[in-house]
């Protein structure tokens, strides 16, 4: 009578089994999927540009990292949204690797001049082939508020959608920051740290860091949706990119060193899997343990 107990023990410690094999592996191979969602409009042709020296950059910082070093690569996909020929968004190129994003980089247009961020996002999402495991990112540039596309999406729902994806954001807009002081800032991120040109190309962190009135209603737009989504992630201002020189190289850098950051330490979005496989496992054992029973 007590061997059915043994076979339901023995389909747990399997389960154990099954997820210590499945943690050694994810930590073993960790690799993201980037998503860079760009404004096509008529004033964002720097951004675009700077798009061929950001992934590269940020490919070797994660690499370096051990994100995307093991048995699956890293991959970079490219969203385009507001452009007249389709102002919803577009495939400027699926997932691929860093290289090949870069050269697909020059297929972005400056052509539009409605551009809806959430549409962006949600187009992203929804028309990209993701893999299970990965690290999902996504960052969005533009130079505008939000143009409203496509009404039925509001912040709660992109927040909504990026956590289903267990995605983190970061933006890329025309909005000012601040350090204390009050000191022009690069970005600021979730935890209110502040990151702030040192005048040589780096620079430093602040604490207490502070979202200013940017164009239209930008601050409200977006920011809040990236500090909100995953562990939290960072708004920038692109007007330092813009700046060019010196403010650039800060700029890129403080970008690239917090991307680096987030994603290495962004949790694999598994826990779904997880608790799927405990609960069938679990199910499983049960009915073994139930028919062993009736049998006896």
């Amino acid at each position: 009578m007590h061997k059915p107990l043994k076979y339901f023990t023995h389909s747990v410690a399997a389960v154990a089994a099954l997820l210590a094999s499945s943690a050694a592996a994810s930590a073993a191979d960790q690799y993201a999927d980037v998503i860079v969602v760009m404004d096509e409009s008529g004033s964002m042709a720097t951004e675009q540009d700077w798009i061929s020296d950001m992934i590269p950059a940020l490919e070797n910082g994660l690499l370096a990292k051990g994100v995307g070093s093991g048995a699956t690569p890293n991959r970079y996909a490219l969203i385009g949204f507001g452009s007249f020929s389709d102002e919803s968004g577009r495939v400027v190129s699926a997932f691929t690797d860093a290289a090949s994003a870069v050269t697909a980089s020059g297929n972005f247009v400056t052509s539009g001049d409605t551009e809806d961020g959430y549409q962006g996002i949600s187009y992203a999402l929804n028309n990209l082939g993701f893999r299970g495991g990965a690290k999902v990112n996504v960052i969005l540039i533009t130079d505008e508020d939000r143009d409203v596309v496509n009404g039925a999406l509001s912040a709660a729902s992109i927040e909504s959608a990026l956590e289903r994806r267990a995605a983190l954001l970061n933006v890329v807009i025309n909005n000012p920051f601040s350090a204390p002081g009050p000191v022009a800032a690069i970005g600021v991120d979730a935890d209110g740290n502040a990151y702030v040109a040192d005048g040589l190309g780096d620079y430093t962190v602040s604490a207490g860091g502070v979202v200013g009135n940017g164009i239209g209603t930008t601050e409200v737009d977006y920011p809040p949706v990236a500090f909100s989504t995953g562990a939290g992630g960072a708004a920038w201002n692109l007007n330092l990119l813009r700046a060019g020189g010196l403010s650039a190289d800060s700029f890129t850098k403080a970008f690239v060193d917090i991307k680096v950051e987030e994603i290495t330490t962004q949790p694999v979005p598994e826990a779904s899997t997880v608790i799927s496989v405990i609960g069938l496992a679990g199910l499983a054992g049960f009915q073994t343990w139930r028919a062993r029973r009736r049998t006896a």
